[in-house]
C-alpha cells in the first residue's frame, strides 16, 4: 500500500451571499455552533461545548445572519435558544451535502493515488 492512500482528504464547504459585502459564511465553525444550540438548547451550552467564548459565538452567528440574510436562531434570553425553521433546513442541508462530499472526494482521492 503506497503512503498516500493512508491519507485522508477533507473538504471544506461554505455558504455565502453572493451579494453580501460580508465575508461572514456558513462553514465547519457555524454549522458547529448551530449543531450544538440543537443538542444543548442554547448558544452559551453550545460555545462551552467547543472551548469558545459566549460572546465570540454570538458574534459569528449575528455577522453570519447578516451576511447570508437569515435569521439562524431564536433567541429566548436566560432560557435560551433554538434554531429556525430556516436554521434547521441550511443546517441539515450543509452536514448532508459536506458528508456526500466527503465521501466522494475520499473514493476519487483514493482511485487516483493507487
Amino acid at each position: 500500500m503506497s503512503q498516500l492512500q493512508s491519507l485522508a482528504l477533507g473538504v471544506r464547504l461554505t455558504v455565502t451571499n453572493p451579494v453580501s459585502e460580508s465575508t461572514s459564511a456558513f462553514g465547519p465553525g457555524v454549522a458547529k455552533l448551530c449543531l450544538g444550540v440543537r443538542e444543548h438548547g442554547s448558544l452559551n451550552a453550545s460555545a462551552k461545548a467547543i472551548r469558545m467564548a459566549y460572546s465570540k459565538a454570538w458574534r459569528i452567528l449575528k455577522d453570519t445572519e447578516e451576511s447570508l440574510g437569515v435569521q439562524l436562531l431564536l433567541r429566548d434570553g436566560a432560557h435560551g435558544s433554538t434554531l429556525t425553521e430556516e436554521g434547521n433546513r441550511l443546517l441539515d442541508a450543509y452536514l448532508s451535502i459536506q458528508g456526500k462530499l466527503s465521501e466522494e472526494a475520499q473514493e476519487l482521492f483514493n482511485d487516483m493515488v493507487r
